[in-house]
């Protein structure tokens, strides 16, 4: 089973040579730490960053430079900084060639919830309905069950959508999973030491298994 470096670990090998990359809130800030060498990618924040690197040694903290999550960052050489009215122009115009984003609820037909739970308080939706309705390509890293075991790839959200039909592939401890045009999760790769039978009882919506999955290597 992945911890949350783990999936952020896998799915930094998604990440190609030249792209523009938008990392939410939660797991995938951690993705700006395994960005595999000899591949240059511009990592985006909302709030107005472009050319994050990965997060700072302990000591090393500029409080006055941190991520759409508030949690401090690097900049790599020939960053820039601006205004959130940038950053979304940028978002919007599709400038972004992959968003990364964490989710509660991921349903079998690509839609995703992410924003809020009903009767908590929550300061805003942010920008992930932006993200969700810009981005050429959204990949979601996530726990896939919750606190009580219960699974969060489901037939059909039941929390507040945050997009429709939008999300393409899923990373969480358990696996890496494709959502098919027609629906469903599509196995690819297994966790380390994760079992077929697990992955069933850890998947509420429909589950596709082609032949042998791999374990994947991360």
């Amino acid at each position: 089973m992945l911890d949350k470096n783990g999936i952020a670990k896998r799915i930094a090998r998604e990440v190609k040579d030249g792209m523009y990359v938008n990392l939410g809130i939660g797991i995938p800030t951690l993705v700006a730490n395994y960005i595999p060498e000899g591949i240059n990618v511009e990592l985006q924040s909302e709030n107005g960053i472009l050319g994050m690197g990965p997060f700072p040694f302990e000591g090393e903290e500029d409080a006055d430079l941190i991520n759409a999550g508030k949690q401090t960052v690097t900049l790599l050489d020939g960053s820039s900084i601006f205004d959130s009215a940038m950053s979304f122009g940028m978002i919007r115009a599709q400038k972004v060639d992959l968003t990364i984003l964490g989710a509660m609820e991921v349903s079998e037909t690509g839609d995703i919830a992410n924003w809020k739970i009903p009767g908590k308080m929550v300061k805003g939706m942010g920008g992930a309905m932006d993200l969700v309705a810009s981005a050429k390509n959204i990949i979601v890293a996530m726990q896939q069950v919750n606190k009580a075991g219960e699974s969060k790839l489901l037939p059909s959200c039941s929390l507040p959508l945050t997009g429709v039909r939008c999300i393409k592939k899923v990373v969480t401890e358990l696996g890496v999973y494709d959502i098919l045009p027609t629906g469903g999760f599509k196995l690819l790769e297994r966790a380390p030491g994760i079992s077929i039978e697990q992955i069933k009882n850890a998947t509420a919506g429909k589950l596709i298994i082609e032949g042998d999955v791999p374990e994947m290597t991360v």
